[in-house]
């Protein structure tokens, strides 16, 4: 028998680098409870993070912003997964172009930021139905964020399609994400629900085993109901909080392991008809370099706001109905247009005395464009274009119906009848159980009579003969994400009343005005004759070509009133110019066709007009212009108790 060979030097040289790796630390992110701090790969860590939401940011500008917060000395970014963007419909999922999640991961990995995942299933963040899908509501008897069977059953068919696809980013995959939160604030929910939270626990270790780090978040007074055994606890708190009463009670909860605040604030959201909120930057500067001194973990809530492009603003309710503005600028360090502010350098200088930040000079704030003004034309009243907006043809019904009994997820939908008899004298009419939500332009034969409104408890005096078309147009300006988040359904909750009469026999126009602005302006369908004298919901549109080089750019509509707003049929979101204190709406350069292209904006003016139907693009933009001052939301005059009533995050 031949003698053996041998094994290469190679082969013995592979063999040995196998054993290696196997010996060596996995990747891992732990905590050690007996030193009370993180280990990343077997060492000591401490994460400075901030929040950025991939959903109010355009695809194309996500590695922009996710590289200047690593230049800003960050380690890892913080993010929400709002359930509603992605699965649209029961069972239809999308995770293409600004929904792709997993770009964004990959893209937050070049820029050398680690990831600190908020998946829900409620995220609030100021979101539509604080992420919730609205065609949960479908159901009109669920209870949301509880144990109801009808519930988890929806959540654990959309967790068993999302944390999958998460499964290989996780960071003992090779990935990035080191943490994953459970729920969201659910201390702050009215029904306290263990069983809720041990469902989503157990969910969520099933489907991602048992080395992910999971956690809770909650603000100081929703730690007793938002905490469970088995989960990692921290807490969210502002610059003008009592930090170390506030660790404290943290501690009870978490008592040996590191101190975190999820959400550290370095601004505040707005909502229309209050005042723009800012945060000075002093004490934003020092309350963190305070918590770094702690040894703390700290997440910047948020780092850069973003936009709430088409539907997607959120709303509170504190005595009434506070939707968010589409701007979620939020004072950010980083602003709504990507630019870097003091606010960024000031926390940079911080976050310097205690770890690495990376060498070399932000970007300067990007090219600002101005145009106009320009000349709007009008294109004709909103119920002259009924057959275009809701080709499918009206739903009868004998009372009126939600938005969700129809599955008419976001805008605006269109009740009509017709009067049973004459009335010659002014006559109210109004909605009884605050049963309007949220806004409805009332017209009588086409002519705008007045608006009722939600928690506003207010009447219009009507005349009219018999068989005179009455029309509701109800806008839907997002569903509650803070609160009581109790099932906001949108639309006429109740009839209307006209005198002593309940009004009935309707017919429903669920109104596509997304596929509408599409269609008019790319296949430009013949127009119809228009009034002089427009009255009510009302397009109006122009077409402009770029001359010089493009840039980002802030619409400006001057003595408009209320309404939406697109852009080369993109859905840039909703103006309410008469009430602020926004008065200019964020444009992305890459919304805007280059040199040599013609541009298209589209208006839905649903009230008033100006005389001068005019618009322009500033290269700065008007955040902070409320005509009606209100409460305002300032840390310097209000404690944090009431702002937690408000909202969270």
């Amino acid at each position: 028998m031949a003698p053996e060979k041998p094994p290469c030097l190679p082969f013995l040289m592979l063999a040995l680098l196998t054993l290696l790796l196997q010996q060596a630390d996995p990747r891992s992110f732990v905590v050690d409870r007996e030193r009370g701090l993180f280990l990343l790969d077997g060492t000591p860590f401490r994460y400075v993070s901030g929040s950025l939401h991939y959903f109010r940011v355009p695809r194309i500008l996500w590695a922009d912003r996710l590289f200047k917060m690593r230049l800003s000395g960050l380690n890892a970014v913080q993010l929400y997964v709002p359930w509603n963007f992605h699965e649209p419909e029961p069972g239809v999922y999308n995770f293409n172009g600004s929904r792709d999640l997993f770009t964004f991961l990959n893209e937050a990995a070049i820029a050398n930021l680690l990831v600190i995942l908020r998946p829900g299933p409620y995220i609030c963040a100021e979101w539509e139905m604080g992420g919730l899908p609205s065609w949960l509501l479908r159901n009109p008897k669920i209870n949301l964020r509880t144990s109801d069977p009808d519930f988890l059953a929806a959540v654990d068919s959309w967790f068993k399609v999302l944390l999958p696809k998460i499964y290989p980013f996780l960071y003992h995959n090779g990935g990035n994400i080191i943490s994953i939160q459970v729920e969201n604030e659910y201390g702050s929910y009215w029904a306290c629900d263990f069983n809720y939270m041990r469902h989503l626990a157990g969910l969520f270790r099933a489907l991602l085993g048992d080395k992910i780090l999971l956690f809770t978040t909650d603000g100081p007074d929703g730690l007793k109901c938002g905490t469970l055994k088995g989960l990692f606890a921290t807490i969210d708190f502002g610059p003008a909080d009592n930090m170390t009463k506030i660790f404290a009670l943290l501690q009870k909860y978490e008592p040996h392991g590191p101190l975190v605040n999820s959400e550290y604030y370095t601004g505040w959201l707005d909502y229309w008809g209050q005042n723009h909120s800012t945060r000075s930057i002093e004490p934003i500067a020092k309350g963190l370099e305070n918590m770094l001194k702690l040894g703390a973990s700290v997440n910047m809530y948020m780092f850069h706001g973003g936009t709430n492009f088409g539907y997607w603003n959120g709303a509170d309710e504190k005595g009434r109905f506070l939707p968010i503005t589409t701007s979620y600028d939020y004072d950010a360090p980083i602003s709504e247009a990507g630019d870097t502010t003091p606010k960024l350098f000031a926390l940079r200088n911080v976050i310097g005395k205690f770890q690495e930040v990376p060498l070399g000079p932000l970007p300067p704030p990007s090219h600002k464009m101005m145009l106009g003004p320009l000349t709007m034309h009008l294109d004709g009243d909103l119920l002259g274009f009924l057959d275009f907006l809701c080709p499918q043809g009206p739903i009868h019904s004998v009372k009126p119906l939600t938005f969700e009994a129809v599955k008419q997820d976001h805008g605006y939908m269109l009740y009509r009848t017709y009067l049973s008899y004459s009335i010659f004298e002014p006559t109210p009419l109004w909605v009884p159980n605050n049963g309007v939500h949220d806004r409805a332009y009332v017209m009588m034969d086409g002519v705008i009579q007045g608006v009722l409104e939600r928690n506003m408890d207010n009447k219009l005096y009507l005349m009219g003969k018999v068989g005179t078309k009455l029309d509701i147009l109800l806008e839907n300006m997002g569903r509650l994400s803070f609160g009581s988040n109790h099932s906001d359904f949108k639309g006429l909750l109740e009839p209307p009343i006209l005198g002593q009469t309940i009004l009935t026999q309707w017919m429903i126009f669920p109104l596509k005005v997304d596929h509408f602005v599409k269609w008019w302006y790319t296949f430009k369908l013949p127009k119809r004759p228009q009034p002089k004298d427009p009255s009510g919901p009302t397009f109006y549109s122009t077409m402009f070509p770029i001359l010089g080089s493009a840039g980002d750019t802030f619409l400006y509509l001057p003595g408009w009133t209320k309404g939406q707003v697109w852009i080369n049929g993109f859905n840039l979101g909703r103006y309410w110019t008469k009430l602020g204190p926004q008065h200019t709406l964020y444009v992305p350069r890459p919304l805007l066709l280059p040199r040599g292209a013609v541009n298209t904006i589209t208006l839905l003016e649903l009230e008033n007009v100006p005389l001068q139907p005019q618009i322009q693009f500033l290269d700065r933009p008007i955040l902070n212009s409320t005509v009606h001052r209100t409460l305002s939301l300032s840390p310097d005059v209000q404690n944090d108790s009431e702002l937690m009533e408000l909202s969270g995050h």
